[in-house]
């Protein structure tokens, strides 16, 4: 038998909970036998109250030992209300004593503040990836599903746990066993580790136009330092009057405008999702001062920087 450990942080996201916790369940009942073992775990121990408002039970973090075949952190919300030495420290021995550890949602986070994801290949839930890499220079995740790199497994949250539990399952089970046990779910397609996170870009803007979408794929990778419009032009090969006639065309909007949203959009996850401060946020959006970005960031999003810091859903 192997018992799976995870610790919770309020706030965790319950569909992640559930999506990694079920498949294991399943594979008892299909197994006819106790394969897994699930034991939650949080800081003070008692109730935890998720996303949803559903509390779980656990016992406390102190209680997690060398028994644990692999430990998660299930963390949503806020970086803000992560802060816990008790959680960092009880990563790092467990680590030691040779646990598998992994994060799921935003748990990869409290992963990095505890040191062990150095060297380590590693995702997150997309929503806290900028917050990690402002807090963890260097720290990059991947944009996948899930990551498992020898020891250190992780998961971007939501539904992908499922196809990440249907990995660990086959690992040690064969991949047969593994799809009965995402059939027991009605998951009938199992998504690879580096599967996407979010839509396709041409999802997302409604275009398959090549052109626009290297476009827009090269201003989502300079939103700290943004490109006018005629390098941005240069850079596709095209002049600057047929990039206009691009967006006008095909997304029915201009290229500034869709350059200030996506700056905006990144500027909100910053803002909800890291401790920076509003001149940092705009230093980080490609705005010359404060005060520029907060009355370009009104105007746009009809509420102020500051008013905009609240917990997001993780």
């Amino acid at each position: 038998m192997q018992t799976y450990g995870f610790i919770l942080l309020p706030g965790f996201a319950l569909m992640s909970f559930a999506a990694a916790t079920e498949p294991l369940r399943a594979a008892n009942i299909l197994a006819g036998k106790e394969l897994y073992r699930v034991e939650a775990f949080s800081v003070a121990g008692g109730m935890v109250e998720s996303s949803s408002g559903v509390c779980v039970p656990t016992e406390k973090l102190a209680k997690a030992g060398k028994s644990l075949h692999t430990v998660f952190v299930c963390a949503g919300g806020s970086p803000a209300d992560w802060k816990s030495p008790e959680i960092a420290a009880a990563l790092r021995r467990l680590t030691r004593e040779g646990v598998r550890i992994g994060g799921i949602s935003g748990g990869p986070y409290l992963l990095a503040e505890a040191g062990v994801l150095a060297n380590r290949r590693f995702t997150i839930h997309w929503e806290h990836a900028p917050a990690l890499m402002e807090a963890f220079p260097d720290l990059v995740p991947e944009r996948a599903r899930y990551v498992i790199d020898g020891n250190c497994i992780t998961c971007g949250g939501g539904i992908a746990p499922l196809d990440m539990m249907s990995a660990v399952i086959a690992e040690r089970l064969g991949a047969d066993f593994a799809r009965r046990v995402s059939d027991w779910y009605l998951h009938t397609h199992i998504e690879e580790a580096s599967g996407a996170q979010r839509a396709s870009r041409a999802e997302t803007y409604g275009t398959h136009h090549p052109r626009l979408l290297t476009l827009l794929e090269k201003m989502e990778a300079t939103l700290e330092q943004p490109m006018d419009r005629a390098a941005m032009a240069a850079f596709a090969g095209i002049t600057p009057r047929h990039l206009d006639r691009l967006f006008a065309g095909e997304m029915g909007t201009t290229f500034q405008a869709v350059y200030r949203r996506m700056r905006l959009e990144h500027a909100r996850r910053l803002l909800r999702q890291s401790a920076m401060s509003v001149a940092e946020v705009a230093m980080a959006t490609g705005f010359a001062s404060a005060s520029h970005f907060s009355r370009v960031y009104r105007a746009e999003m009809c509420v102020t920087p500051r008013a905009d810091r609240q917990p997001t859903r993780g």
